[in-house]
């Protein structure tokens, strides 16, 4: 059994949920070397989240955003933390609601993942930064 654990930046990206995946392998050359494994994603932050959903209709990323915008809404007037504006406190809440973690399976050196199915960043700041994310490869 091998464990391969690297950290990563992800790009800043505006708010949105954005599709991920391939920044993600281009990041990671040492999956295309796993034959069966699991890989394990951490995103090492509290206002934003990840998530596998649609990877080919784009409209269901926009359409993503006003869901969650509905669920959640900013300026609400039992808000206590809004220190960091109104956009903090429901990004945080998003994040909650999403999670921060995702586990794949990994075969023959690719994420083993449905035809239509694709990582998402899902960004709840309007100027979120650059994101960290933690990969786990358990390989045998």
């Amino acid at each position: 059994m091998e464990i391969i654990q690297k950290e990563i930046r992800l790009k800043s990206r505006g708010r949105g949920f954005h599709l991920i995946t391939d920044e993600i392998k281009q990041a990671c050359p040492e999956l295309s070397k796993v034959e069966v494994g699991m890989a394990f994603l951490h995103l090492k932050h509290t206002s934003a989240s990840i998530t596998l959903n649609e990877n080919a209709d784009p409209d269901v990323r926009k359409d993503m955003e006003p869901i969650f915008n509905h669920l959640v809404p900013e300026n609400q007037p039992w808000y206590v933390h809004t220190f960091e504006g109104p956009d903090d406190m429901p990004a945080h809440a998003k994040s909650s609601l999403i999670g921060v973690n995702l586990n794949l399976p990994i075969t023959k050196g690719r994420f083993n993942l449905g035809t239509w199915q694709g990582i998402y960043l899902c960004e709840h700041r309007n100027h979120g930064g650059m994101r960290s994310l933690v990969i786990t490869i358990i390989a045998n």
